[in-house]
């Protein structure tokens, strides 16, 4: 019997992230659009590209894809009904006092640090808009988004926190006179 895949290329990844959002409803551009959102009100050099681009730069990485994959996964099994006990009804109901789904949100936020935190925690909390709308859905007989609304928030707020980043060493190049040089291309 041969092993099947496990490991995939970044262009893999970003691509099996984004087929299975779009199957969950999620485009790039939704999600981007919550970046810019945040990040427009602080500088009027950001543009929903770079939020586009930051996003796909996010979806591309590894522990992303695998958080992206899982999250997807539990709300469908929860959809068909296929766990077991009392967590079926907690998932399938987004009971407020499972955290669950925010600890996975709050890792993925992390990867740009602390602000990629606070930056999801005002996503979660007053749902912007894509998040809003697989929220509300969540609530709908026989849907469930309680892992993918708080995975999309928080690639939304990396995304958010990456642009500022981007920008702010735009920033610093410009007043330095050097060539701009960004961890963030790798």
């Amino acid at each position: 019997m041969s092993k099947k895949k496990i490991i995939y290329t970044r262009a893999e990844m970003l691509k099996l992230n984004k087929d299975i959002l779009a199957k969950r409803g999620v485009d790039i551009e939704s999600i981007a659009e919550i970046s810019y959102q945040q990040q427009s009100k602080y500088s009027d050099q950001v543009s929903l590209n770079v939020c586009v681009e930051s996003v796909e730069k996010i979806l591309s990485l590894r522990d992303i894809f695998h958080h992206v994959q899982l999250a997807c996964e539990i709300d469908r099994l929860a959809e068909e009904g296929l766990f077991q006990g009392p967590i079926q009804d907690i998932i399938e109901q987004d009971f407020g006092l499972f955290g669950v789904d925010e600890t996975m949100g709050l890792d993925v936020s992390s990867l740009y640090g602390t602000i990629g935190q606070t930056n999801f925690g005002d996503i979660d909390v007053n749902k912007h808009g894509i998040v809003q709308k697989l929220n509300d859905a969540g609530k709908e007989e026989g849907i469930c988004h309680t892992f993918l609304d708080d995975i999309v928030g928080a690639i939304a707020a990396a995304a958010s926190t990456r642009v500022a980043q981007i920008l702010n060493e735009d920033l610093a190049s410009e007043d330095n006179g050097v060539e701009r040089f960004s961890i963030f291309d790798i």
